[in-house]
């Protein structure tokens, strides 16, 4: 077994323990014009399976003429995966990507040695009022591939693995569950899914990986007879053979995991690496700014400003 945050080999086993090893309720930022949940990495929890950072943006009303305005910033070492429950925004990144990120639609970008990217809301979403929720991960990559080239995967809603019946409906977003495998490939074993749930309706948790979790989005499920509202991430023990139920209004989850990795990860704004040598080249390329020869670049159809570095 590899590395796990939170796995005390000492500890009970069978039903001297609880079914859930970790409960976490994510901590609040207002950014101004919305407000972030953030469930990882949390104190007890660094990373569920390779999944280091977990935020949900929204739900959000934005007026005619605001919106989401991120400017150029970079990473290294990690993936980023963005999935919208409502509203859109504009992706531009270094690698010369231009795509809308929509509801249902996987965009997976894999940062490696280092990539820039942008989010906005601009044209004519800017021209009337509109919604906005969902939820942004960002996966860890492997030692062996945190200097890989940077790359960008945009999968369509329609394109995505779904499974009906008894109740639930569930689109596979990333990775391997359920005997089925979703269309972008990841950059180790993992797993990731959308799940709905009729009032009642149980959902069995993929036993295939060795790290779970569920996060809430909305409604409730049951687990061994507590009930957890929206805003909660579990995190449960490996191996346990379980499911979750639906509660009198239904549910509406995500569920995620899959193998852990080698070891713990440094984290600094927005750069993930395994050694804090790592981190420390990356924030000397940025602070540099030698966008043309350079570790990064500008997204070149959005080249006019950029974050600093804190």
């Amino acid at each position: 077994m590899s590395w796990n945050p939170a796995l005390d080999p000492s500890c009970p086993t069978g039903d001297a323990v609880d079914q859930i090893e970790t409960l976490i309720v994510p901590r609040a930022r207002d950014l101004g014009d919305f407000e972030v949940r953030r469930a990882l990495p949390a104190p007890k929890r660094q990373m569920v399976g390779p999944f280091i950072f977990f935020d949900q943006m929204g739900p959000a009303e934005f007026v005619t003429g605001q919106g989401i305005d991120i400017r150029p910033h970079p990473h290294i070492g990690l993936a980023t995966v963005t999935y919208l429950y409502k509203g859109k925004f504009h992706h531009r990144d270094s690698l010369g990507t231009d795509q809308w990120i929509e509801p249902g639609a996987v965009n997976l970008m894999t940062a490696g040695h280092g990539v820039t990217h942008s989010e906005r809301v601009d044209g004519d979403m800017l021209k009337a009022p509109y919604d906005l929720f969902g939820i942004q991960t960002w996966i860890a990559l492997p030692k062996d591939q945190e200097d890989n080239p940077a790359d960008f995967v945009h999968v369509g809603k329609s394109e995505l693995p779904l499974l009906e019946g008894e109740g639930k409906q569930v689109r596979l977003i990333l990775g391997s569950a359920w005997g089925e495998t979703a269309p972008a490939a990841t950059p180790s074993e993992m797993f990731y899914a959308d799940a709905t749930l009729e009032a009642g309706a149980t959902l069995p948790l993929p036993d295939n990986h060795e790290d779970r979790g569920i996060y809430v989005v909305d409604g409730s499920v049951e687990i061994a007879g507590t009930s957890y509202d929206p805003g909660q991430m579990m995190v449960f023990r490996p191996g346990d053979r379980m499911g979750v139920r639906a509660g009198p209004a239904g549910a509406r989850l995500l569920l995620l995991g899959g193998a852990t990795l080698e070891g713990p990860r440094h984290i600094w704004w927005n750069f993930v690496a395994s050694s804090k040598e790592r981190i420390e080249a990356a924030k000397e390329a940025w602070r540099e700014g030698d966008w043309e020869h350079g570790r990064f670049s500008l997204p070149p159809t959005d080249k006019d400003e950029f974050i600093p570095l804190p």
